[in-house]
């Protein structure tokens, strides 16, 4: 048999619509940028998936990461980036004073580690904050100069003091449900900048009003030096009065919270205009120490320790301008005792409206154990809304069951009554 060979049919190439090529590039694609995306958000907020990263390892990677944490912790930040970002910003102001700040931190954490504090504080940062802030002050105050390596004794010495004096603190404000901030290190460096003096041969402290002022005072105003006074303003939180360091520490902060950057801004323009229209030295409001106190006080009201809404928001602008009249009577007053006023202003006037009472549903307080950065304090918020709606429904239902029982007991009982009242006079 011969077999019949078919000649094979030219088939036409198939035409690929363009559209459906690029809809499946886009579809390969969107595994790959979500997962940047996630990869990228998870350095936001409060870095969680990192946190429990670093609590799988060695006590050295936690160390680091508990000292970063307390960097930015300064600026109510729980994000060891950010720490980071603030740490070489405090480097570019001044290495000596940032390896002061960082020498404060670690021995304060290892301090609260040794006494057995709050694991879970500790990893936060919340034992270190207050001894970055003294190694870095103890430096700026110091009228010995840089790289002065004596200087580390107090500054090891004031840094293991400041869990003690936060646990003592944390005692009584805990009644109240309030925090600490930063009392402990006004406490310690009042204490030492009292003890040493301006004569002390070995660890001498600046005047008051070398401190205070640590820009020339043939500035006068201009729009120039208005508008660099607010990451000034912020940058003086760690005694820092160069716009550049402000600046990092301003992208430090948006990296955590977009809102705690804003108040931070708000703040400091607050303390600039309260400085202006009080007419303040011109070398004061520059230098921005009109500013540091309100910038600590908006960020803790606006939206921090406060759910934020906009009635919250408003409270904190009010909370910031009244901290800069504090500032500015508080420093007067520490002046007659040769002593700075350091963060003393933020913490009376930020601890007098957490202590505000009010009927208002909007200015919701936040219970500490609850509080972390301010758009997951909203979603706690929503949240804890939605819980309550469940509720009110659930009782809402239960009590409209619950009357409908007993409407029918009610007229079951009236039915019994009735037929036994008719059997009754029956049988009469």
């Amino acid at each position: 048999m011969t077999s019949l060979k078919v000649a094979a049919r030219p088939t036409a190439p198939i035409q690929v619509n363009p559209l459906h090529r690029l809809e499946t590039i886009n579809s390969a694609s969107e595994p790959f940028c979500s997962g940047v995306l996630r990869a990228l958000w998870g350095f936001t907020g409060d870095m969680r998936p990192w946190g429990e990263w670093v609590k799988r390892q060695i006590l050295a990677i936690q160390l680091i990461d508990y000292i970063l944490r307390g960097v930015a912790q300064v600026m109510f930040v729980n994000n060891s980036l950010s720490g980071l970002l603030i740490v070489g910003g405090l480097f570019l102001q001044n290495p000596w004073c940032a390896l002061n700040g960082l020498l404060g931190t670690a021995i304060s954490t290892v301090s609260a580690i040794a006494l057995r504090q709050n694991r879970d504080a500790v990893s936060a940062g919340l034992h270190g904050y207050n001894g970055s802030l003294v190694g870095i002050l103890m430096a700026v105050f110091s009228a010995k100069g840089d790289w002065y390596l004596w200087l580390f004794i107090p500054n090891v010495l004031l840094s293991m003091l400041c869990p003690v004096v936060s646990s003592a603190l944390s005692a009584i404000t805990s009644k109240w449900d309030v925090p600490i901030f930063t009392l402990p290190f006004n406490i310690l460096i009042c204490l030492h900048s009292s003890t040493m003096g301006a004569a002390h041969p070995f660890f001498p402290q600046t005047s008051e009003t070398e401190t205070c002022s640590f820009c020339s005072l043939r500035w006068i105003f201009s729009q120039r030096q208005v508008f660099l006074s607010v990451p000034v303003g912020v940058g003086q939180v760690f005694g820092c009065d160069n716009p550049w360091t402000g600046g990092v520490i301003l992208l430090a902060l948006l990296l955590c919270s977009p809102t705690i950057c804003f108040h931070a801004i708000l703040g400091s323009i607050a303390g600039l205009c309260t400085g202006l229209a009080l007419a303040a030295p011109p070398a004061d409001v520059y230098s921005g120490l009109w500013g540091y106190n309100s910038v600590l006080s908006c960020i803790a009201i606006g939206g921090v320790f406060y759910a934020l809404t906009w009635q919250t928001h408003i409270l904190a602008l009010t909370c910031a301008f009244f901290c800069a009249y504090v500032s500015s009577a508080t420093s007067k007053l520490m002046s007659v005792l040769s002593l700075p006023a350091c963060t003393w202003p933020f913490c009376l006037s930020t601890l007098i409206f957490l202590l505000l009472s009010s009927e208002n549903p909007a200015l919701c307080r936040l219970p500490l154990a609850a509080v972390s950065y301010p758009e997951e304090n909203r979603r706690y918020l929503r949240q804890l809304k939605a819980w309550g709606r469940a509720q009110s429904r659930i009782i809402f239902d239960s009590s409209e069951h619950l009357s409908m029982f007993w409407d029918g007991v009610t007229s079951e009982c009236v039915r019994t009554v009735k037929h036994h009242e008719n059997t009754r006079l029956l049988s009469v």
